[in-house]
């Protein structure tokens, strides 16, 4: 009893010392920051269970190896086409007698390389891109808008199939096509923040200081406008992830025999009425790991977005 009501009074003094309005440092005032932050997105379930699909996607990628109960490579003629729960095939074998579970498990690190190359790379470009044609502005802006729209002009899938066309099939060419198609939203986005930023009085006083624009721009700049870009990263991982099951399908990305989950459902589409699971149950992972993301993207926005805080 007394051990109960000691971690509650440590538990209440820990709060109030995030909570604080005069925090004494501000490694104290980004903690409360984090705090708070966590407070909002646990309230929100729908984007707590966002995060439990992505954080086992992670799972399943680290753990593959020890997840997976059969060779994923492994040919077997003589079971093939097995039913979910037949003979030791969790979730049935396909036309090669491979375990479809265990291909599932190990097309997750494959998800996850070109969500996380993607995620990294084509915001990173957008930025640079966004930041200087806004900041810099004349014909510079010009030039790079008009860039940026030319690629936004073309779906993104049609974008990036026109890209492997030029560059040769292979997951490396996949992930570079969706990357250089993916990358002219965040540019936008970076831009219009950029041109509300430069014109406040904290960029004024920091010019008048002698800052330049490389400082004022990586310093000051890129730092307010990451907030809007993680949700933008967030909310398109299920496009990326949908661009790349599309090019696995058409044959343009992974190539056989990796069990990426675009190449798995385009290799079932023949035995879809007799043997529905080959192409289902890939179709079904593609679909939770989106929604996921998806989900996960709300709640961020509810947390880091202060147009929706201040509504």
């Amino acid at each position: 009893m007394a051990s109960d009501t000691l971690q509650s009074t440590s538990h209440t003094g820990w709060r109030a010392w995030l909570l604080t309005d005069t925090p004494a440092s501000r490694m104290q005032a980004r903690l409360g920051q984090l705090y708070l932050g966590w407070r909002t997105f646990r309230s929100n379930p729908l984007a707590l269970i966002g995060f439990l699909i992505i954080v086992a996607l992670v799972l399943m990628a680290i753990f593959a190896p020890l997840l997976a109960v059969h060779d994923p490579y492994a040919q077997n003629l003589d079971l093939r086409l097995r039913a979910p729960g037949e003979d030791g095939y969790w979730l049935g074998s396909d036309d090669l007698g491979r375990d479809i579970w265990s291909r599932i498990v190990h097309g997750a690190p494959i998800t996850l390389q070109i969500v996380a190359i993607v995620a990294v790379t084509a915001p990173t470009i957008g930025l640079l891109v966004g930041t200087a044609a806004g900041y810099l502005g004349g014909w510079i802006d010009v030039v790079l808008m008009r860039i940026t729209d030319i690629f936004l002009a073309f779906p993104r899938l049609v974008l990036a199939l026109a890209f492997v066309a030029v560059l040769g099939a292979g997951i490396e060419n996949a992930i570079l096509a969706i990357t250089l198609t993916a990358w002219p939203p965040y540019a936008r986005i970076a831009r219009a923040e950029t041109l509300t930023i430069r014109r406040a009085d904290f960029i004024a006083a920091i010019r008048l200081q002698g800052a330049g624009p490389i400082r004022i721009i990586t310093g000051h700049i890129w730092p307010l406008c990451l907030s809007s870009i993680i949700i933008r990263v967030t909310l398109d991982m299920a496009g990326v992830i949908l661009t790349a099951a599309g090019l696995g399908f058409l044959g343009l990305g992974a190539q056989p025999p990796l069990p990426e989950w675009g190449a798995m459902i385009s290799a079932g589409r023949d035995f879809f009425l007799d043997s529905w699971w080959v192409a289902t149950i890939p179709g079904l992972a593609i679909f939770i790991v989106s929604l996921g993301f998806n989900l996960l993207g709300d709640g961020l926005r509810d947390v880091l977005d202060p147009k929706r805080k201040s509504a």
